[in-house]
């Protein structure tokens, strides 16, 4: 099919060829088609509950379905797979240009986004697309609502070029930032068109720097959900009721007390905690030699006390990244039986409910931490109150497992870092991440030869989540290209 011998590696002048497909389609085709999807409101459906009536994902998935197949790709088929009372996915497949190669390389992404969050700079917004100097703001451009659009484009680049590749599907969800908890019903329909599995390519993670390519070594998993404290059925004059009635709130405090130890951060039971693997320390020291300070430094820290920064937990740069990938850390995400300040009078308020997130370690199931969380909070409550511990997950899966990625065969190890120097000039980088991608522990159980490709365009100052979210456009259209270029190595 191609007059080009696949078993030779690619030359100069194609590896160059495929960074300049990727950067034409990037600036006239994705940024344009981005520019539209963020204007959409597509929210996750856990912060929609309305999502299918209000139509928002619906309209982003038709848009990058439209977009994929107006490309005219040889041989491409897309659905969008249903399931009633879940999140549509898009599937879409291309055949293989590589003679005798059996083997299906998967390309994921999501297009569902999170919440506005406040705090936008006041030219920008989360529906508000605005591309200024290279970097294109709004909510889920880069988290990751490009994803759909640059795995295709470097299928296209490979194919434009004559360069044989496997096949190739795409899975792209709208459940992603709900935890993905439509996703398995998806993967067990569709596990058997997937074919066989040998490269899984995830673009929803996250960069060290912009100067060379990032491969995600490890995920955190994650428990989230509602922990509410009652003492009252309605509130009550604290001048009457304070010093007999116990503080929800003060009760809150001192159930979050059995887990967390609140003077440095660490989580107290030690089944939230593993040991963290001998290489991934390495490569955590190697990390913290090419970022060094900037693994902290990069966040937007408050003014403190003295006139300087609030500091971090610690500036040992191997201890951040290792605190933030490898162990576990309770964040505090959404308060609920708090009046706003300007109408908080003097009342003794009937309950306190906080929004916890708990990252747990790669290695530590999910669904048995959630488990054990709900017991460890609602055992024993103070004063005989009502605890309850409501976790976020669905259907029967009530906390999302992390991932470690499997050993890196020879040959994508010498690709990545092939690619990194050719389209970055520097070589591979390595990084664990403390987000959460389900489908990685799904993918490894069910592929587990499979091999695994996890980068993005989310570095320094990105803020996928928070107010200011951008993409790195000149990144993302080198991140196109080395992918191109680690599928076309792909033995």
């Amino acid at each position: 099919m191609n007059a080009r011998d696949p078993a030779l590696p690619l030359q100069t002048d194609e590896a160059s060829a495929l960074g300049a497909f990727a950067a034409r389609v990037w600036d006239e085709e994705i940024v344009p088609a981005l520019t539209d999807y963020i204007a959409i409101p597509a929210k996750s459906p856990m912060f929609d509950a309305d999502w299918a009536k209000n139509g928002h994902i619906e309209k982003v998935l038709r848009d990058a379905a439209t977009w994929v197949e107006g490309k005219k790709v040889a041989g491409l088929t897309l659905e969008v797979v249903r399931i009633e009372g879940r999140t549509p996915v898009i599937f879409f497949e291309v055949p293989a240009t590589k003679s005798g190669c059996e083997d299906t390389i998967v390309l994921y992404g999501h297009l569902d986004k999170q919440p506005e969050f406040n705090g936008w700079r006041s030219d920008l917004g989360p529906w508000t697309p605005k591309y200024e100097n290279g970097l294109l703001y709004g909510r889920g451009g880069a988290d990751d609502g490009y994803a759909v659009y640059a795995s295709l484009t470097a299928i296209m680049a490979l194919d434009k070029q004559g360069i044989p590749r496997p096949r190739c599907v795409g899975i792209i969800e709208t459940c992603e930032e709900s935890g993905s908890y439509d996703l398995p019903a998806y993967i067990d329909v569709l596990k058997e068109r997937l074919g066989n599995v040998s490269l899984v390519v995830c673009l929803d993670s996250g960069a060290g720097n912009y100067e060379q390519l990032w491969l995600t070594t490890s995920l955190r998993g994650m428990v989230s959900g509602v922990l509410k404290v009652e003492v009252l059925t309605e509130g009550i004059h604290s001048g009457d009721a304070s010093g007999l009635v116990p503080s929800s709130f003060r009760i809150l405090r001192q159930v979050l007390d059995r887990l967390e130890d609140s003077k440095t951060g660490r989580l107290l039971p030690d089944s939230f905690h593993c040991e963290v693997p001998g290489n991934r320390v390495e490569q955590a020291r190697a990390t913290a030699e090419i970022l060094k300070d900037e693994v902290w430094k990069r966040y937007p820290w408050a003014c403190g006390a003295d006139g300087g920064s609030v500091l971090p937990v610690t500036q040992d740069p191997v201890e951040v990244l290792l605190n933030r990938t490898w162990r576990p850390t309770l964040s505090v995400t959404g308060v609920d039986g708090f009046p706003e300040l300007k109408n908080a009078g003097n009342v003794l308020r009937p309950y306190t409910a906080f929004k916890l997130s708990l990252r747990l370690p790669p290695l530590v199931d999910g669904n048995e931490a959630a488990l054990k969380l709900k017991a460890l909070l609602e055992d024993n409550a103070p004063y005989n109150a009502k605890v309850t511990f409501v976790p976020d997950g669905r259907a029967g899966a009530y906390g999302a497992t992390g991932w470690n990625t499997p050993e890196l065969s020879p040959w994508l190890a010498h690709a990545l870092d092939e690619a990194s120097q050719t389209h970055f000039g520097a070589p591979l980088g390595y990084i664990g991440q403390g987000g959460t991608i389900p489908l990685m522990s799904m993918l490894q159980k069910g592929f587990p030869k499979a091999q695994m490709m996890v980068c993005g365009v989310l570095g320094p100052k990105s803020n996928a989540h928070g107010p200011n979210e951008f993409l790195h456009v000149p990144y993302g259209k080198r991140l196109t290209a080395a992918v191109a270029q680690v599928m076309a190595a792909h033995p």
